[in-house]
């Protein structure tokens, strides 16, 4: 099969672009191009609509990865542009190349985000609209994800992958792995009130292959391995290192206390360290999923999430020198 990929060159794009070279033909668009063995690269932007046909035309199904990654309300337009607008070109591009089968990258911070300390979401749980809606990221995927399911037709179908943190090697720019870079450089006092779900972005590419045949048009399907306090997950890496967790976990009352005091860390906390106002109210929530429809229509298996943590810090010890010189692996 001839696919085309967008955003083959992020963290998750190079684990499911070398999944998939295996069995298919791929072309994949990026904005800064460079070669990729055995794959066809073009130069492209899904904000650019007359920039897409060049990739599409011939394939037979579409893989939209493209994205934007921040939480500064600063970026909100350009968040809106890709992940909104850039949905709607290269859909709708696909449809006129003749193209039958998407499957798109979402999030599973579209439905599964609560207040409440032990609520876990599925995808038919109602979307938490008046927490999303307050972090530009998170909005725009959302709207992302609704453009491109209502596109989804008999002869065109979309389906939605919506995979937790993303976890594993491969993270050199950083951002996903976020969390414990910031442990690993002894940022972390305290933890977090909240909770999180993450996953292997190596078993996400081999769910974004099985969706191509399996995944029903029309539907998501989240995607994570394990569901954790913030407290439990910094202790797993705390015992997988050298290093010790944080001391404390930070009390409920954090929750609200942002909305309380609004001017409140604004410019960063200074706990030691520093973290923007978004990123610390996103950890007050919790991220709690449940996969059930992905191991039922997808035979979704995600790994042991120990390997995948071991995998993370290995990968991220080896390629950088510049975290504390007592953070290594134990064993």
């Amino acid at each position: 099969m001839r696919i085309c990929v967008t955003g083959g060159t992020g963290f998750l794009g190079r684990h499911v672009v070398e999944r998939l070279k295996r069995n298919h033909e791929l072309v994949v668009l990026g904005r800064r191009p460079s070669p990729i063995e055995g794959v066809s690269v073009v130069k492209g932007d899904v904000t650019d609509r007359a920039t897409l046909p060049s990739a599409m035309d011939g394939c037979e199904a579409l893989i939209h990865l493209a994205g934007f990654v921040s939480q500064h309300p600063d970026d909100a337009e350009r968040l809106y542009d890709v992940h909104v607008r850039g949905t709607e070109n290269a859909l709708e591009e696909a449809r006129r190349a003749g193209i039958k089968r998407v499957v798109y990258l979402s999030t599973s911070g579209t439905v599964a985000v609560s207040k409440e300390d032990e609520f876990i979401s599925n995808e038919s749980s109602e979307t938490p609209k008046e927490i999303i809606y307050r972090w530009p990221y998170y909005r725009s995927k959302l709207i992302g994800e609704e453009t491109a399911l209502a596109k989804s037709d008999a002869g065109f179908g979309v389906i939605s992958l919506n995979p937790s943190l993303l976890l594993g090697p491969g993270d050199t720019d950083g951002e996903s792995t976020r969390s414990i870079r910031m442990f690993l450089d002894g940022q972390l006092p305290v933890a977090p009130p909240g909770g999180l779900s993450f996953v292997d972005a190596r078993d996400v590419a081999t769910a974004v292959e099985t969706a191509l045949w399996r995944g029903r048009p029309g539907s998501r399907y989240l995607l994570g391995a394990v569901n954790m306090t913030f407290m439990a997950y910094y202790e797993r890496l705390a015992r997988l290192t050298t290093l010790k967790p944080p001391a404390m976990k930070a009390p409920p009352i954090m929750r609200t206390a942002l909305d309380w005091l609004p001017g409140w860390g604004k410019n960063g906390f200074g706990f030691g360290f520093t973290v923007d106002r978004v990123s610390m109210e996103q950890a007050c929530h919790t991220w709690y999923l449940d996969d059930t429809r992905a191991r039922a229509e997808l035979g979704w298996a995600p790994r042991d999430p120990i390997e995948t943590l071991r995998d993370t810090l290995a990968d991220m010890l080896d390629r950088s020198k510049g975290y504390n010189a007592a953070s290594h692996l134990r064993g």
